[in-house]
């Protein structure tokens, strides 16, 4: 009896696989059709495409229907099968996440153009007062006089001020580049030519004054350049204070919305040009803000799409001019009509869909669980084996993955995560997991809750293209009221920045004894 009940439901659900084959099948060739179309109408037009970093992909309209399907299929069918209902077959591990994967990108050396231009300088800086040195004793050594120990003093003083120089310039400015700015760098350009110029300078005194008239006084030609190298430190310390502390008081509070979902955050900055604070923005965003996930914007637009599409105009009067304006007009007229009651319909389709989460949420919970409650049962039988039989953590993860990747992967459908996470991530998350004794909520924390946008690969794997819009130059400074667009391929950051009021704090004096008084109690009261 058992055993006919599971052929039938087995028989039931290959029909249905037979009858939707059949429905994908035709659906496929509609869309070939008119895919032919529409590529026939549009060749005459030239289309640019701008190459960017990886995307969460948007989701596809037409495979709703296909997804919810298949969330379901582990609820209402019944498949004859020697694993469990729970667990994945090869096939559908090997296309997991496969979406996911995004295009290479192609080492861009314009970035290394600041950094090489740095280091050629800095090898200028090292280089000249060395020079100093050299040349007058390989042009006309016997006419220097001899070097004594004031001399050999200032030797000594020049070798540790070079090298004091060298690991300060090092640290301040020899750094990789962590934006490639739209605009050059005022304070950077600035302190830059004024090192050449100073170089400049001192090299046309030199040729002048000492190599032109073959100056005997060693000891002088050692003082200038130490005197060089006294004004390198100089501008190595202005460079630390509009660099690094000019910009460190907070004067201006910028309030930070991302276009799409309206997640909003404020931020203190200091004086700082326009396009460095949209860089320190965006070091903010991918750290605080979460992923940005479009497909959870779908879903208003597919219910006004289901509305205008249930809608229908008949045309009585014949066709006329005006037949496509009149039809939007009453479609539009419509859908006013039906606002009243669509409501209703929102707060129910968000409830279904909280109840499904809640519900997949549980069985992903107790998936995992079950898994990790494996884990540790193996890991007490590997005690027992032989030192070359155990299991590596790798190998752990890959094996209990089937039992949890169908939950798993409903869970993320449902929730609309499953471009954000590879089957292979997955696995080294869980491979991570058991190395480091770490519990099933510590595993599930990455998938129940959307974390920063730096924590997923795709998004830090590739160099990613923004768009800095503003009415003021991006070298001009903040102000109050400045506004300006970083814009990406997808959504865009709207930034207003707004000056931090002057405080005034004043003092009010509080006497010791103010706070003290004295309880007089009289004759008639009771104690």
């Amino acid at each position: 009896m058992d055993t006919d009940s599971i052929h039938s439901g087995y028989s039931h659900h290959s029909n249905r696989s037979r009858g939707s084959n059949k429905q994908s099948e035709r659906s496929s060739r509609d869309r070939h059709k008119s895919h032919s179309r529409d590529s026939s109408s549009r060749s005459d037009k030239n289309v640019t495409i701008s190459a960017s970093s990886a995307q969460p992909q948007q989701p596809d309209q037409s495979s709703a229907p296909t997804d919810a399907q298949d969330d379901n299929w582990g609820e209402t069918t019944t498949a004859v099968t020697g694993t469990s209902d729970h667990s994945l077959s090869q096939e559908d591990l090997a296309g997991f996440g496969k979406d996911t994967e995004g295009p290479v990108e192609k080492l861009n050396c314009v970035r290394f153009l600041p950094l090489a231009l740095t280091l050629v300088l800095g090898l200028m800086v090292l280089v000249t007062p060395l020079s100093f040195l050299v040349l007058p004793q390989l042009m006309w050594p016997e006419r220097l006089q001899a070097c004594g120990t004031a001399c050999e003093g200032l030797f000594l003083s020049l070798a540790f001020k070079l090298l004091i120089l060298l690991l300060a310039g090092w640290a301040l400015l020899v750094r990789p580049a962590r934006a490639s700015l739209p605009r050059i760098a005022v304070f950077r350009a600035l302190l830059g030519l004024l090192t050449l110029l100073l170089l400049l300078s001192y090299w046309l005194f030199f040729g002048v004054r000492i190599l032109d008239s073959q100056d005997e006084n060693y000891q002088g030609i050692v003082q200038f350049a130490v005197s060089l190298v006294d004004a390198l430190l100089f501008i190595h310390y202005l460079a630390v204070v509009l660099l690094e502390i000019r910009h460190l008081q907070p004067c201006f509070s910028l309030c930070v919305v991302r276009s799409t979902d309206g997640e909003t955050h404020h931020y203190n900055l200091g004086q700082l040009s326009i396009q460095r604070a949209a860089l320190v923005i965006l070091e903010h965003y991918y750290k605080d803000f979460s992923v940005h996930n479009p497909a959870l914007l779908t879903a208003a637009k597919s219910r006004a799409a289901k509305h205008l599409a249930g809608l229908k105009v008949y045309n009585v009067d014949g066709a006329g001019s005006d037949t496509a304006t009149a039809q939007s007009r009453a479609k539009i007229a419509a859908a006013a009509r039906q606002r009243d009651t669509s409501h209703n319909e929102l707060y129910y389709e968000e409830a279904e869909h909280d109840r499904r989460v809640r519900k997949r949420r549980a069985r992903l919970v107790v998936a995992v669980e079950e898994a990790f409650t494996h884990v540790r049962r193996l890991q007490e039988e590997e005690k027992k084996k032989l030192p070359g039989d155990e299991m590596d953590p790798r190998e752990a993860a890959q094996a209990i993955f089937p039992s949890m990747a169908r939950a798993l992967q409903k869970y993320l459908r449902t929730t609309r995560q499953q471009h954000c996470h590879s089957m292979d991530s997955i696995q080294a998350h869980l491979a991570f997991c058991i190395t480091n004794n770490m519990t099933p909520k510590a595993f599930l924390e990455s998938y129940l809750m959307a974390g920063p946008t730096l924590q997923y690969t795709r998004e830090c794997r590739q160099t990613r293209q923004w768009t800095l819009v503003s009415e003021a130059s991006v070298n001009s400074p903040l102000r109050h009221g400045s506004e300006f667009l970083l814009k990406s391929s997808d959504f865009s950051l709207v930034v207003t920045s707004k000056a931090i009021p002057h405080l005034k704090l004043s003092e009010e004096y509080v006497h010791p004894k103010s706070h003290k008084f004295v309880l007089q109690l009289q004759s008639e009261t009771s104690v």
